[in-house]
C-alpha cells in the first residue's frame, strides 16, 4: 500500500477544480485512456493575462487526481510566465511528496499543462494533445525516447525502475527495458562531461549561509507552510546544514521524508548538489 501524505487524500477525495471550460484560452491532453492515465486540461485568462479560471478531468489513480487538482490550484491568478515555470518536482511538492512509483501522474501533470499553454500561444492552431518530439521507444504507452531523456535530466534517474515510476515506459510488456538503459546511460554520460568541464563555484561561509536562508525563504517555506510548518538554519558544517523544523512538520511522522524530499532537494538545486541536510 502507498504511503500518502494527508495533502494527497485531501485533493484526491475532494479535488478542486474538476471539469472543462467551454471555449478555453489553453488545452491540452495528455496520455491515453487505454493505457490507464488521461489528463485534459483546460484554463481562461482574464484581461490582465492571469488564470482566472481553470478546470480539469482525469481518468486514472488517486495520485492523478490529486496532482491535477493542486497543479491547477498553483495556476490559479499567475501569469503564463509563471505558470510556464511549473516543473512535476513543484505539483509533487505542492502535495509534500509522492512516491517514486506514482511520480509519474506529476509529469502528466507538467505535459498537459505545457500543451495547454501551447495551444494558447499558436492560437489555437497546434492540437490540444500534447506534441511528443523523437521516436516511440515504449509502445505500450506511447512514450519516446526525448521524453525518457527529459525525465532523466530533470529527475536525476538512475535505472530503468526510476524511469518506469515517472513515464510509465517499460512497465507493460517490458520489451524496451534494454532501450530505456541505452537512453540512461546515454543521457548520464552528457551529463557527467558536461559537468567536468564546469568547475563549480566556490562559496565562502557566509556566502553560503546567505544563499541558504534565501532558498529557505524563497522555495521552502511557502511548500512548507501549506500544511502549518516551517525550516529554519541553525548551522552549518562543510557541507552539512543543520536545520530545525517548526510548527506542524516539528515533530511530524513524515519529517525526515521532508528534509529529503523538500529541504535538501531544493538545497542541492539550487546551491550544490553536495549539500546534505539533517536536524539539528
Amino acid at each position: 500500500m502507498w504511503n500518502y501524505t494527508e495533502k494527497v487524500r485531501d485533493h484526491y477525495l475532494h479535488p478542486r477544480n474538476v471539469g472543462e471550460i467551454e471555449n478555453p484560452d489553453g488545452f491540452g491532453e495528455i496520455g491515453n485512456i487505454t493505457c490507464g492515465d488521461a489528463l485534459r486540461l483546460t484554463f481562461k485568462l482574464d484581461k490582465d493575462g492571469k488564470v482566472e479560471d481553470i478546470r480539469f478531468k482525469t481518468f486514472g489513480c488517486g495520485s492523478a487526481i490529486a496532482s491535477a487538482s493542486v497543479l491547477t490550484e498553483m495556476c490559479k491568478g499567475k501569469t503564463l510566465d509563471e505558470i510556464k515555470k511549473i516543473t512535476n518536482k513543484d505539483i509533487a511538492d505542492a502535495l509534500g511528496g509522492l512516491p517514486r512509483e506514482k511520480m509519474h501522474c506529476s509529469v502528466m501533470g507538467q505535459e498537459a499543462l505545457e500543451a495547454a499553454i501551447s495551444f494558447f500561444e499558436s492560437g489555437g492552431k497546434i492540437s490540444p494533445q500534447a506534441h511528443k518530439e523523437g521516436h516511440v521507444v515504449c509502445t505500450c504507452f506511447g512514450i519516446t525516447d526525448k521524453e525518457i531523456e527529459k525525465a532523466v535530466i530533470e529527475n536525476g534517474l538512475k535505472t530503468v525502475d526510476d524511469v518506469t515510476n515517472f513515464t510509465k515506459a517499460g512497465g507493460g510488456c517490458g520489451g524496451c527495458r534494454d532501450e530505456i538503459q541505452k537512453i540512461i546511460d546515454s543521457t548520464l554520460g552528457n551529463m557527467t562531461q558536461k559537468e567536468t568541464k564546469t568547475e563549480p563555484v566556490r562559496l565562502t561561509t557566509l556566502q553560503k549561509i546567505d544563499k541558504i536562508r534565501t532558498v529557505l525563504k524563497e522555495d521552502v517555506n511557502p511548500v512548507l507552510a501549506q500544511d502549518g510548518g516551517s525550516c529554519e538554519l541553525v548551522d552549518i558544517d562543510g557541507n552539512d546544514v543543520l536545520v530545525e523544523l517548526k510548527g506542524h512538520c516539528s515533530g511530524c511522522a513524515f519529517s525526515n521524508m521532508t528534509l529529503i524530499s523538500v529541504v535538501e532537494k531544493k538545497l542541492k538545486e539550487k546551491i550544490s548538489d553536495q549539500l546534505n541536510v539533517r536536524l539539528a
